[in-house]
């Protein structure tokens, strides 16, 4: 099994409450994060990175309103977000990184700043800096605080994987190829389908 995949197996494991992300790496930096991610309030983040080269994985929970970041299986960081509102649901699934963009501006929603901007669905979904509540407010993307949103673009590269899991605390099995939009994907989601390359 690659690395890849035992992180996604041990971030499955992780998210479904077979293992607490400190159990899961072994790792004392990891139950620091860990220990802090409970306790963020809103545009909080906590970052121990020590810049291995493991990949980087990381995984958006949509109920706690949390992000991690992993390097292989080692949590690195923690930080607060702010998805989809209701009616712009944030797409559960897995993702990758399609596109990166320091100074980014929305072509949906008159020109808004996605600063540090990391695209996850042709169709307008992305991981950005942006205002971070506390609670869902976005039109889909996932916002996290700035210092964070800089220091996450810095780490990542295009074909990063992004675990978005669902309100309902399901990890969707789809697998978002780039090649359907949102709403596809949160439908195939739905119906426990892959999104087919077109």
């Amino acid at each position: 099994m690659s690395s890849v995949n035992r992180s996604v197996a041990t971030l499955a494991a992780v998210l479904m409450g077979l293992a607490s992300p400190a159990v899961a790496s072994g790792n004392e930096g990891a139950v620091a994060v860990e220990t802090a991610a409970v306790a963020l309030g809103p545009n909080q983040f906590v970052w121990t990175d020590t810049a291995s080269a493991d990949p980087v994985n990381i995984v958006i929970n949509i109920a706690e309103q949390r992000a991690y970041v992993y390097r292989g299986e080692t949590l690195i960081a923690a930080t607060t977000v702010s998805t989809g509102k209701d009616g712009k649901d944030t797409p559960s699934g897995t993702f990758t990184i399609l596109q990166k963009k320091i100074d980014h501006k929305s072509n949906l929603y008159d020109s808004a700043p996605m600063p540090f901007m990391q695209r996850l669905t042709w169709d307008g979904v992305a991981i950005h800096a942006g205002k971070n509540p506390g609670y869902p407010a976005s039109h889909g993307c996932i916002r996290v605080p700035l210092a964070f949103a800089k220091k996450l673009y810095g780490i990542t590269a295009v074909g990063t994987t992004v675990t978005v899991v669902g309100a309902d605390g399901e990890i969707a099995p789809t697998v978002y190829d780039g090649t359907g939009t949102a709403s596809e994907t949160a439908s195939a989601n739905k119906a426990g389908l892959q999104v087919a390359s077109r």
